[in-house]
């Protein structure tokens, strides 16, 4: 699902309105996916008494840099006159963020079946 999103930097190349709209509908898709599954890793990892604490203070710190992004866009379309940049952070912040979950988290495994 997360490989799903990167190619939304093409977006800048497509001179189609539909093959844009579809691109980006299948990384807004592609996100739901990322979303559902970053918001389970907290249980995964920490006791149940730190999971509702541990999800909070990263919808807090999504919240923040959401924030952020919203503010410094403007700035940064102002800047350049162009998306190409923005959709180069949203290509690539799948992959930053899964490089820090893998660095943070390095005995994270896929489950394997018990039968």
């Amino acid at each position: 699902m997360r490989v799903r999103v990167v190619p939304v930097f093409m977006i800048n190349f497509i001179s189609s309105e539909w093959a844009a709209i579809a691109l980006l509908s299948l990384a807004a898709a592609a996100h739901q996916g990322w979303s559902a599954n970053i918001f389970t890793t907290p249980s995964d990892m920490f006791p149940r008494t730190a999971v509702g604490s541990v999800t909070g203070i990263g919808g807090m710190a999504g919240s923040v840099g959401g924030f952020l992004l919203a503010t410094f866009t403007g700035y940064i379309l102002q800047l350049t006159g162009s998306y190409v940049s923005l959709f180069a952070m949203a290509a690539s912040a799948y992959l930053v963020a899964l490089l820090i979950m893998v660095l943070l988290a390095p005995g994270l495994r896929k489950v394997e079946s018990l039968a």
